[in-house]
């Protein structure tokens, strides 16, 4: 079945959604009593060291799969160009996740358009064991010939939900990642899906496991614990059967 989690983990506003009487240093090892997957996202704004990779890998249960968001200074501010010195830095703290080391989520600012050039270079120097997911914003990015380069890396290209987002249901890679940035047609991070909504994913995801891919899916609305409701309201309709 596929993996539905959250991005991110430590909201001290979900305490009252997941992490009821639990001190937060054990909050990482209650949500992964819950979910089979998290993403890393604290990680765009500043790196972790690869002490605290090997500390979260020793943290979480058999099975348990960390996703990785690449840092702003390879997306933003080197936006790709050049990246060596910045996936020698990550294949490194990242092999210290072992097992639990997930896929390498890339995010590109809203404001980068299309850049073909770029984009096939960046991913012909992504190492091995490095599953690239491309989160493409600007509009420009969806074209047929963008999704040829990234199907030929075997890149995902990442299905979005958000304001003012291209929500492009297209499968470029053995994996299908999503990320659900809330409901509201006008803000990011914002709102709570309905049951409607998640039917409509939980549908799409079986469409793409049929066609034999792995799916993740990842909600971003962290605000009054939307993310953790909707996560348990989409993995239970897939468990469901119905």
């Amino acid at each position: 079945m596929a993996r539905i989690g959250t991005s991110g983990w430590t909201y001290p506003h979900w305490r009252h959604v997941l992490y009821e009487g639990v001190p937060s240093a054990r909050w990482l090892e209650r949500y992964a009593a819950e979910f089979d997957t998290v993403e890393l996202n604290g990680s765009f704004y500043r790196w972790p060291s690869t002490e605290r990779f090997t500390a979260w890998a020793d943290r979480v249960p058999p099975g348990f799969s960390i996703a990785v968001k690449a840092p702003r200074g390879l997306s933003h501010g080197k936006r790709l160009a050049d990246p060596a010195v910045w996936l020698d830095r990550i294949r490194t703290s990242t092999d210290a996740l072992g097992p639990h080391r997930g896929p390498l989520l890339v995010q590109l600012p809203p404001d980068m358009a299309r850049d073909d050039a770029r984009l096939d270079s960046f991913l012909d120097a992504v190492p091995d064991g490095l599953h690239p997911v491309m989160e493409l914003r600007h509009p420009s990015w969806v074209d047929e010939a963008v999704f040829d380069i990234l199907a030929r890396h075997d890149a995902a290209s990442c299905v979005m939900s958000g304001a003012g987002l291209p929500c492009e249901l297209r499968a470029t890679s053995s994996l299908v990642y999503a990320r659900l940035h809330g409901p509201d047609p006008h803000t990011l991070y914002a709102g709570s899906y309905s049951d409607d909504d998640l039917r409509w994913w939980r549908d799409r995801i079986r469409e793409w496991e049929g066609a034999g891919h792995e799916v993740r899916v990842y909600f971003d609305n962290d605000g009054e614990g939307h993310a953790v409701r909707n996560a348990r309201t989409l993995r239970e309709m897939l468990a469901s059967g119905g």
